[in-house]
């Protein structure tokens, strides 16, 4: 028999969304576990970490633990596109630092971490989620709770096992090497699409400064089949436009993972459980970005539970606040991100060299405002209006009438 634990809240999974939900509840006062299964929070990177620097300053992240970009290169088969602003708006993560800063916060916050606490089993009282069964180095442990918060990322443990989630049918999966690298513009990213470098998704290199940089491929699932790290290895083999620019690359660490991307799942909460960051489909579908939403979410959550716990419910309805705050914030920005995506990944090379001509021209704000799906209505209809290309007011009409329909 697993020993017997309980806790007002058990947090699943110590990414971002888990730590910054396991902060806000011990914050509360709540007695939380963090229930990590790796050996170390972020022993394995699973993401570029491409964020915004508004929202880190806004969520508490130091500006030591990312790389802040101020432009933004775009490159098909026969285009290159390059916006340029003069403020420093995108940033790339310490992954690993950034995580364990977040961890650390919850810990001071009063959660207590469980490293290499692995769920095997989901435990119920009648059709409440009342905790899981986790492996850990105490053995099998019984973590008791009043809710749980399922931040297990991609792979949705806990929502899986009780029913309210599904598999995803849609997702990309990446794979990137962090190296040091002989030349790169350490104040750019760069975006790389077509066939050449991704069959459905898209090539990168983002810099971390110091002559380091993450190069990588996602590809789109079901779109393709293709292996993004044989895709990787090919890359840095042939050095098609702007790889050869790179000089001497050198991997010091391999990256791989995967990103749901089909919004938002219907449901959000059940009896006894919420769920946040990537279990939830809370992610960016344009460029696969989503820790600003896992921290905002994941503090939700974390505070939902807790007015639960307090006020003794914890059924989905005393729950649904959060699946309807989450709501109001993103989903239409998230399908409206969703229906731009489906669209690009249709698109064959001399597609891709139209699609990114639409961006020549933009500023750094009314780009930015795109491809952070934050959608402006205002900013959106006076993009479409004086771009000279219909293409550009298609796109922008598409995103307009899935935000606004009728």
């Amino acid at each position: 028999m697993p020993q017997d634990v309980a806790y007002d809240v058990v947090v699943v999974g110590g990414g971002p969304a888990g730590s910054s939900a396991a902060r806000a509840a011990a914050l509360s006062g709540l007695r939380v576990a963090l229930l990590e299964q790796e050996e170390a929070i972020a022993q394995h990177v699973r993401t570029s970490g491409v964020t915004w620097t508004d929202h880190m300053e806004a969520q508490g992240v130091p500006a030591e633990l990312y790389h802040p970009l101020s432009g933004f290169s775009f490159f098909s088969p026969g285009n290159e596109v390059v916006i340029r602003g003069s403020e420093a708006k995108a940033a790339v993560l310490d992954v690993r630092r950034t995580y364990q800063f977040l961890a650390q916060r919850a810990a001071e916050a009063g959660a207590e971490i469980h490293l290499k606490a692995r769920v095997h089993g989901v435990l119920r009282e009648g059709v409440r989620t009342a905790g899981v069964v986790a492996s850990t180095l105490h053995g099998d442990v019984a973590f008791r709770s009043k809710v749980v918060i399922d931040a297990s990322g991609a792979r949705t443990v806990v929502g899986r096992d009780v029913g309210v989630a599904g598999e995803w049918e849609r997702f990309g999966v990446g794979a990137e090497f962090e190296a040091t690298v002989e030349a790169v513009d350490e104040d750019s990213w760069t975006l790389m699409v077509g066939q050449e470098y991704s069959p459905a998704g898209y090539a990168w290199i983002f810099p971390l400064g110091r002559n380091r940089a993450r190069i990588g491929v996602g590809v789109g699932r079901p779109e393709s089949t293709a292996n993004p790290v044989q895709r990787l290895l090919e890359l840095l083999e042939k050095r098609p436009r702007p790889l050869d620019r790179l000089g001497r690359v050198s991997p010091l660490e391999f990256h791989y993972g995967l990103v749901p991307n089909e919004g938002l799942r219907g449901k959000l909460v059940a009896d006894g459980l919420l769920m946040a960051g990537d279990a939830a489909g809370q992610s960016n579908p344009l460029v696969l970005e989503g820790i600003r939403y896992a921290v905002a979410f994941g503090e939700l959550a974390g505070s939902t539970a807790a007015r639960a716990v307090k006020e003794g419910r914890t059924d989905s309805a005393a729950l649904q606040s959060y699946e309807e705050e989450c709501s109001r914030r993103v989903r239409r920005k998230i399908e409206a991100a969703v229906k731009v995506q489906r669209r690009w990944l249709r698109l064959d090379d001399r597609g891709w060299d139209e699609e990114i001509e639409i961006l020549r021209g933009l500023s750094q704000d009314e780009f930015l405002d795109f491809i952070r799906a934050d959608f402006g209505l205002s900013s959106m209809v006076k993009v479409a209006a004086r771009h000279p290309r219909l293409a550009a007011r298609q796109l922008f009409g598409m995103v307009k009438d899935a935000l606004y329909p009728g």
